[in-house]
């Protein structure tokens, strides 16, 4: 059992050595701002493998003075399209919201997607908790996520590595509701982000 622990120890610090720090600028930042028009609200994104039902990726959309993303170690900007904070993504319209879900939704994943209506004064603490929280390393989204979560109810949600664990224990909070995503694309998904034209996006928005 020790000789597992520092083994998992090592990775973890490897792991932690490989975050990588991303600063957008404040222009690039201000100029992206979207704030949706619906309530102020949190939505847990969990991507779920079809073959075995794990989680394989956590992730919260946060709508307050502004909508982002906080997408912990996630790969959806690898092309760096929007201005990003350490794994804050803003700029999320209907359009980047629906191209970031469908990204991750797939031959082999679905997606689950549960939402809750906060005050503005719960989005806006989630959004400096996720300001705050990156860079996230590797294998570490859930953890990251449910860190979040557990400030913002606590007692109701805590700390967890599993992503269908964060996302059942965010499922007992009253209110939140859910839908599942499943679509049948290719595996490889890096054509939708190849595809993605965020100008064109914006003029749709």
């Amino acid at each position: 059992m020790r000789s597992i622990l520092l083994a998992l120890c090592a990775v973890l610090a490897l792991a932690g050595c490989a975050a990588e720090s991303v600063w957008s600028t404040d222009e690039e930042v201000t100029r992206a701002a979207y704030r949706h028009d619906g309530p102020p609200s949190l939505t847990l994104f969990t991507m779920i493998n079809n073959n075995n039902g794990s989680g394989a990726h956590t992730a919260l959309m946060i709508n307050g003075a502004q909508r982002v993303i906080f997408d912990p170690a996630g790969s959806f900007n690898s092309l760096r399209t929007l201005p990003e904070r350490n794994d804050v993504l803003y700029g999320i319209t209907p359009h980047v919201a629906d191209v970031y879900t469908r990204y991750h939704a797939r031959e082999t994943f679905h997606v689950r997607i549960q939402r809750l209506d906060v005050s503005p004064e719960l989005a806006a603490k989630a959004i400096r908790l996720a300001e705050a929280a990156g860079p996230v390393p590797n294998a570490a989204c859930s953890l990251a996520t449910s860190k979040i979560l557990a400030e913002l109810f606590p007692g109701k949600v805590s700390t967890s590595w599993f992503p269908n664990k964060t996302a059942d224990a965010f499922a007992r909070i009253p209110g939140v509701t859910e839908e599942t995503l499943y679509e049948y694309d290719s595996d490889d998904n890096s054509g939708v982000l190849a595809a993605w034209d965020p100008a064109r996006a914006r003029k749709l928005n």
